[in-house]
């Protein structure tokens, strides 16, 4: 009796263990095209973003991009507070210019502090000043416990997010500037005739990965956000706080690896399993959220001019019907540029095309869904006006975009 009593004990005690292991780490992981969590550990955590704070910079400067405020082409000066920034850095000279393209790739391949800085020094007056403007985009996306408090991440005891607050960070991106998002799956770039190679391992080791943004300082640990697509499906994944580098890219690829298997093996994600599936894989234990699945804080827009922005109720009943094509690739692209154009001013949550199946052929209704009907109805007028075809509908939709 006594044996067992001490066998029981060990055993507790190696579960405790293994919780408090995994306690040290955040994760989250998304089904990037419905924003579904289908993993997550800790992910409410407050932790220091490290590099990773980097995406607000590019999520900002990908805005001025689209709305022709800057271009690729631009020459943006670099000021001494800019050269100044300590490593990882390009190593641009005060006095010097660089093009957006060349600072953009310095900060995705290189992370670069000093081209952080100076994308932020373009936007503000100073980097102090664009943190603010930071911080404020944040929380117009949702992300309810960040503040930045500089444009690379480099340490402030202030500067704190949570995996949660990353994933829907990662989500915008992706989203709101797909065509700016293949610049993440780059390995390398080429800087006055100098080849710049750069930090994410997980583009040569995981099948189907293309990016996003690692991070690392003493106090935050290795950070990563990152996204891989297998099949039709595809994932984001957030891991936060480990102590060696290896040990998050093992993590990550972990949970993207058995997230898409998952994914693309099943017509629902089962939570509860997947994540005893993850945790298991790690001799780790502790469960995410009580293994229920949960939703995301929506992916809302920010507000990308000075006018009014009217926040719509997360998750509305109501929908936006505007248009019908024999052709799914382009019922949905025009479903991403209307919801473009209506996130200037309203938080979208997201788009859906329907199948339409008739002795005649397919059609394939394109829609913006989520909104409250008051939004709903506001916009539609809008668009009529402009002549462009809208009607207000219910919205019964999964929120997901149709696959062929």
């Amino acid at each position: 009796m006594f044996k067992k009593i001490i066998t029981v004990f060990c055993f507790v005690s190696l579960l405790f263990m293994s919780a408090k292991a995994l306690a040290a780490t955040s994760s989250i992981m998304l089904d990037a095209e419905s924003g579904k969590v289908i993993y997550e550990s800790n992910a409410d955590e407050l932790r220091y973003p490290a590099s990773l704070t980097k995406l607000m910079t590019l999520y900002i400067t990908f805005n001025a991009l689209e709305n022709k405020k800057l271009k690729l082409t631009d020459k943006l000066k670099v000021s001494h507070v800019a050269a100044g920034r300590s490593p990882s850095k390009l190593g641009v000279a005060a006095g010097s210019t660089i093009s957006v393209q060349d600072a953009i790739d310095a900060v995705v391949v290189k992370s670069a502090n000093d081209c952080a800085t100076v994308l932020a020094e373009h936007f503000s007056p100073s980097e102090a000043e664009f943190a603010k403007l930071m911080t404020t985009t944040a929380k117009k996306l949702g992300m309810k416990h960040t503040t930045f408090k500089n444009a690379s991440g480099l340490p402030n005891s202030q500067q704190k997010t949570t995996a949660r607050d990353m994933s829907i960070l990662a989500m915008a991106v992706y989203h709101h500037f797909p065509q700016y998002y293949k610049w993440f799956s780059k390995k390398s770039f080429t800087y006055k005739g100098q080849k710049i190679t750069g930090h994410n391992h997980l583009l040569d080791t995981f099948k189907g990965a293309d990016g996003m943004k690692t991070g690392y300082t003493a106090a935050s640990g290795f950070n990563i956000i990152t996204s891989a697509k297998r099949g039709n499906k595809r994932v984001i994944a957030v891991t936060m706080g480990h102590k060696f580098l290896n040990d998050r890219d093992k993590h990550a690829y972990k949970m993207m690896d058995l997230g898409l298997d998952h994914m693309n093996k099943n017509r629902t994600v089962d939570v509860a399993a997947l994540t005893g599936a993850i945790n298991g894989r790690n001799n780790q234990t502790v469960v995410a959220a009580n293994n229920a699945p949960k939703k995301s804080a929506p992916v809302k827009t920010a507000s990308k001019t000075p006018a009014k922005h009217y926040a719509a109720v997360s998750n509305g009943k109501y929908a936006l019907q505007i248009g019908s094509f024999s052709d799914y690739n382009r019922a949905k692209n025009y479903a991403v540029k209307i919801k473009n154009n209506i996130a200037k001013t309203y938080a979208v949550h997201d788009i859906m095309v329907e199948k339409i199946s008739s002795p005649k052929g397919d059609l394939y209704r394109s829609k913006v869904v989520g909104f409250a009907k008051n939004d709903a109805t506001r916009i539609c007028q809008n668009m009529k006006r402009n002549k462009q075809a809208c009607l207000v509908v219910a919205d019964n939709s999964k929120l997901k975009v149709a696959q062929r």
